[in-house]
């Protein structure tokens, strides 16, 4: 059964270190966005330089040092899902030595009353992925830990936000209604596909996560349409609260 699956006193038969060599070090936060116009655009209006590679069979990603007020911060465009957004979390980590990773992305709103217009801080995620078992004990949500912290900053600099529960799911094609309605009456305010894999990984491995979401959307609906899902995924006013929080923690 997948909820056998974490197993902390076995060793891992493979590592980081097999494929990359010694840990290094250069960099405490890194910033990922999944969007594939918001990355292009954040690497135009920065000063930055590659310091990296993220290697797969089938493409390489290049990691970025950015410069913001006189800060060095690891960009780089993650991968979907919470198997493959996890996995660069441990590979950056290990590569740039960045212990503090600020990931924000867009999600289907189960509610759209409480989160339209707001950026949504995830208190817990529903693990409905395959990664999380592997890095955590058995359970139905996982804390995320730093919403408190992120509350905090964006209330610093006026920035709207509803806090509440969300649904990890990577199987897009699969998000039913029953499900959905069974999400939403646990309070789940949106759906999204990598938050409860990628915090599992992260307090594995004593890294500090700090996730926001919009919603773009709608999941809660009788007809489903991908209306305000673009703005959701590309908005650069995301980027711009990322930086807020990299100013903070």
């Amino acid at each position: 059964m997948i909820t056998d699956s974490f197993t902390p006193e076995s060793e891992a038969i493979v590592s980081p270190k097999a494929f990359f060599g010694e840990q290094r070090k250069s960099c405490d936060i890194a910033i990922g966005t999944f969007s594939r116009e918001i990355y292009p655009a954040v690497l135009k209006r920065f000063p930055n330089e590659q310091i990296g590679e993220i290697r797969a069979a089938n493409r390489i990603r290049p990691m970025h040092l950015l410069t913001v007020n006189d800060r060095k911060i690891v960009f780089y465009l993650s991968e979907i899902g919470a198997a493959l957004a996890g996995t660069d979390v441990i590979e950056i980590n290990w590569h740039t030595g960045a212990d503090k990773f600020i990931l924000f992305g867009s999600a289907g709103a189960l509610d759209p009353e409480k989160t339209k217009g707001k950026y949504v801080i995830p208190t817990e995620a529903y693990r409905d992925e395959g990664m999380s078992y592997h890095y955590a004990s058995p359970a139905d949500y996982i804390t995320i830990k730093n919403a408190d912290v992120v509350e905090r900053i964006f209330a610093k600099y006026g920035l709207p936000f509803v806090k509440g529960r969300v649904w990890t799911t990577d199987a897009i094609y699969r998000e039913t209604r029953s499900l959905a309605e069974q999400r939403k009456r646990e309070g789940c305010l949106a759906v999204e596909m990598e938050l409860a894999g990628v915090q599992a990984v992260c307090d594995f491995h004593n890294i500090e996560l700090y996730d926001f979401l919009v919603t773009g959307d709608v999941v809660d609906t009788e007809s489903y349409t991908p209306d305000g899902l673009h703005e959701a995924n590309h908005d650069m006013q995301k980027f711009y609260a990322a930086l807020r929080i990299a100013e903070e923690v």
